[in-house]
Parts: C-alpha cells; structure tokens; sequence
C-alpha cells in the first residue's frame, strides 16, 4: 500500500466524486452532430478541459464564448444520469473542512448542482472555471485552491481522473494520485500513483503543531 503524507487534497470534481459521464459525453455528443463535427474527436481532448477551450480548438470557425456559455448553461440544468461515485462521502468526511477543495473545469452552477443533486456538500473552498483565465492543464485552478486554503503547493496533493487534470498538478508543483475511470492507467503515467477507483483510498489524520492536522493518504494503486 503507498502513502502520501500532506496537508490538503484538492479533488477534482467529474470522475473523481461524482459520475457525470454519461450526461458530459451526451451533451458533447449532441453539440458535435449540431455542427457536424466527429463527436470522437471532441471526447478524446474534452475531459478535465473548460468547455470553451476545447470548443475554441475543435471549431475556430464558431464564437467560442456563444458557444460556450450555451453549453455549459445545458449542462448546469442536466443532472440525468449523476450519480455519487462509490466511497467519496465517507472519504470527504475523513477530512477537516479547511484542509480539502474541489477544482473544477465546469462553472459554479454545474458545480454546486451536482454535488447538492448526489448528496454532498459544498465545500469551503471550490475553484470552478469562473474564478479563473488558464483552465487545465495550466496551474491556476490547482494553485488558487492552494492558496486560499493556505498551504504551500508542495503540501498539497491532488486526486484526478483526466490527462489535463493530471498536467495541471505536476505543473503547480503539487503530488498527484490518478483514478482510472475516465482514462485507460497508461494514459495517467504522470501521476505520481494510479488507483482503480477512489474506493481504495483511505485518509488518517495525524498530530502537528497548530490547529492544522497533518494527513496520510493510504490506496492500493492499479
């Protein structure tokens, strides 16, 4: 079993707490008929991606933004098919409320609509596409949380299911565990362990100095 010792997990929102594959694919399944694009294609850069950029590289010819803004709107009220992945409420309520954050690449509203439609809070700190400029792979999401929770990126480990996702940690300096739900293990090679699904983490707090408790994060890898 491999451990990580830190003092925050940031969790990606899609494919990591909750499954919303079925609606994302859908949606973009749906939009790339609508314009004629090969829907194949789109799915392959879209996941862990804001939905403008990948809009923006699959369909130069279009208003991104129009687009965009239209898409996600869809998406905000879709809650068909999202489901709470198996696990995460006991793994979440292992955590102290400043010590965890949710970044995301879809908006506030998708956001908050999902976790409330499967049952789980909102937590303190949640970095969504509308608090940033770069989405994944850059940084900023990931070091944003970071900051506003208060610990240095190195103290901090991400869980992710997404190739960009993965990126974006390495790039923000920050240790990064990997579940294969939405890509195949050999694409996830970045991360720095690979787990079959998040029921096979655990979290144990430890003692440190303060008011902060330092964390150990347990998984079996794939």
């Amino acid at each position: 079993m491999k451990s990580f010792d830190c003092e925050a997990v940031l969790f990606d929102l899609d494919g990591v707490l909750v499954n919303s594959n079925v609606a994302v694919e859908g949606h973009w399944r749906r939009w790339a008929q609508q314009h004629g694009l090969d829907a194949e294609a789109i799915l392959k850069i879209s996941h862990g991606r804001p939905a403008t950029e990948t809009i923006r590289e699959v369909a130069p010819h279009l208003i991104a933004e129009e687009e965009g803004r239209a898409f996600l709107q869809r998406e905000a009220e879709d809650l068909a098919g999202v489901v709470e992945v198996e696990g995460v409420a006991n793994l979440l309520n292992s955590l102290p409320d400043r010590q965890w954050a949710i970044v995301t690449s879809g908006t506030q509203a998708i956001a908050t609509n999902r976790l409330r439609h499967v049952g789980l809070s909102v937590p303190k700190v949640m970095i969504t596409a509308d608090d940033i400029s770069r989405g994944k792979p850059d940084p900023e999401g990931y070091l944003k949380a970071a900051s506003r929770l208060g610990v240095p990126p190195e103290r901090c480990l991400v869980v992710e299911d997404a190739v960009a996702g993965v990126k974006a940690a390495r790039a923000a300096g920050m240790s990064v565990v990997a579940v294969a739900t939405t890509y195949q293990p050999a694409d996830l090679i970045e991360a720095d362990a690979i787990v079959p699904a998040l029921v096979g983490m655990a979290i144990e707090q430890q003692v440190m100095d303060g008011d902060r408790v330092g964390l150990r994060v347990l998984l079996a890898e794939a």
